[in-house]
């Protein structure tokens, strides 16, 4: 599996392109906007994107998802909890930052336990409610990789203030079901830097 990151936009969320080197089949976890350079980056990668993939519903992670979809024949995926925010201004908290943006319509939901594969990799769906009540992870277990969201980020976790949210989820959900993954796991989070389980177990403040 070959990872691109790309930061966008002015909550620097992190935008994760994922191919099968062998097929070029893609999946995009959390285009937050910027979609030009997104698209040109998947021309220049003769990549074929089967899926857009939402962590969670909130405005900094669904920006560009209507214009992929229409330029790739994308499917949208999503929590059934949070397939609601991609279409309402109000709970995806768009009208709070003075636009309104949408997500479009999911194609289809997912559940914790599902696997999304395109080509030869597969993505473990792990349902991790707590910043959002539809939250989820994504793990590669073959490469002990984490797509984090706003779950679980570099010593520190999501925010659990804003509707849906809840500090008491959040930490079960990062205690019973990304702590029990290899320490070795590489994380990357929906905003911040790189970082592992391991190091997570160990020095994050709010979790140990």
């Amino acid at each position: 599996m070959q990872v691109i990151q790309v930061e966008i936009g002015f909550y620097s969320t992190n935008c994760y392109i994922l191919y099968c080197a062998e097929t070029l089949k893609a999946a995009i976890i959390d285009p937050a906007g910027q979609e030009k350079g997104l698209l040109e980056l998947i021309e220049e990668k003769n990549l074929d994107v089967k899926y857009i993939i939402n962590t969670h519903g909130h405005v900094d992670h669904i920006g560009a998802n209507g214009a992929i979809k229409q330029a790739k024949d994308a499917l949208i995926l999503i929590h059934e909890e949070d397939a609601p925010m991609l279409t309402s201004y109000d709970k995806n908290l768009s009208i709070f930052v003075g636009k309104g943006v949408l997500g479009g319509v999911a194609d289809k939901l997912i559940n914790d336990g599902d696997i999304i594969e395109f080509g030869n990799v597969k993505l473990n769906v792990i349902h991790t409610p707590g910043h959002t009540k539809g939250g989820i992870c994504l793990y590669n277990e073959k490469e002990k990789t984490l797509f984090s969201g706003d779950t679980l980020f570099a010593e520190s976790i999501g925010r659990t203030d804003f509707p849906g949210g809840s500090y008491k989820t959040i930490i079960k959900s990062i205690k019973e079901k990304l702590f029990i993954l290899p320490d070795e796991t590489v994380v990357y989070p929906g905003h911040g830097e790189m970082t592992t389980i391991k190091h997570e177990k160990q020095y994050n403040p709010f979790v140990s």
